[in-house]
């Protein structure tokens, strides 16, 4: 197979992948389309083979702490570590490529010189619980669309959806909306996307471009999700000043997965319905960290590394 390029970059946060990581590294060889500056690993730490296996496969390495780890800030570190990019590619540890062509697919969306973001198809693994396939069949479906600001008063909230798990930015775009922040405890993705969006920039769903990726949380580990989203969306309240909150959204989400278990799995339904008041009540308490001490939402958060940061 004769790969074609693209003029920039793929970058992966890592931190003990474990055996999955061959299997991603192996899926991103087979790639029809790969990034003319290569692969650029930041590993938070692995006491695991992942550097090792990393630097055979030929991908450029860069180890930090794992407590300075951060979702945007040490995505933005990558772009500005490999420099002059015009596309920057993002991907998880976790997040396997279906098929060759999944960077290709993701790369054409940008054909649209106002496309300043894109994001691919995420399947669920095939040992996926139910719950866990529905979330990505919900928030992935099988059509491809492009949201612009036009699109607001449509999709709400959900204008701003993004996934870097699996997606790709024109880094102009990236660069004009001030690159991804350093001080989110997540959701740096949907940040930029929302900023793009209102700076007259496109964001494209590719659902042609596809990866295996979903979880089976336990009920604490979606309360604890659920917190930090409540946080993120409390320290940056322009974004449902902008765009509308996520009440909205949840309710969909919700009627959809129960119309789902209720076909499927009606035995599934309590569990589901507990997790719904988890995530909740998770949100709810997020909203309102600003009451609880540092201890508290460290012990609240799924993302507990960015409390010793503050």
């Amino acid at each position: 197979m004769t790969a074609k390029f693209f003029p920039g970059a793929l970058i992966v946060p890592t931190l003990n992948p474990g055996s999955v990581w061959e299997q991603w590294l192996e899926a991103y060889r087979e790639q029809t389309c790969l990034p003319e500056m290569g692969c650029l690993v930041i590993d938070s730490g692995s006491t695991d083979d992942t550097v090792r296996l990393a630097r055979a496969a030929g991908c450029k390495i860069y180890e930090i702490n794992k407590v300075d780890f951060n979702h945007g800030g040490t995505r933005q570190f990558g772009v500005n570590f490999l420099n002059n990019l015009e596309f920057v590619v993002f991907c998880t540890q976790d997040a396997l490529f279906s098929h060759r062509e999944s960077i290709e697919h993701l790369m054409h969306c940008f054909c649209d010189e106002k496309v300043g973001a894109a994001y691919g198809r995420q399947l669920p693994h095939k040992d996926s619980g139910l719950i866990g396939a529905h979330a990505r069949l919900f928030n992935y479906p099988a059509s491809s669309c492009v949201k612009s600001k036009a699109d607001i008063n449509k999709f709400g909230i959900k204008t701003a959806f993004i996934s870097n798990s699996f997606a790709a930015y024109r880094t102009s775009a990236l660069q004009q909306v001030g690159g991804f922040p350093s001080n989110t405890i997540m959701n740096e993705d949907t940040y930029v996307a929302a900023k793009m969006i209102l700076s007259d920039w496109k964001v494209a769903y590719c659902a042609e471009a596809c990866v295996f990726h979903s979880h089976d949380y336990g009920f604490f580990e979606d309360f604890k999700r659920y917190f930090d989203i409540g946080v993120f969306h409390s320290r940056e309240p322009w974004l449902q000043d902008q765009f509308g909150g996520a009440e909205g959204e949840g309710a969909r989400f919700v009627s959809s997965e129960l119309k789902m278990l209720s076909r499927q799995a009606p035995w599934l339904i309590p569990s589901a319905c507990i997790r719904t008041f988890l995530k909740f009540a998770g949100y709810k308490l997020g909203r309102s960290e600003k009451k609880l001490s540092p201890a508290v939402k460290k012990k609240l958060s799924m993302h507990h590394r960015y409390w010793l940061q503050k």
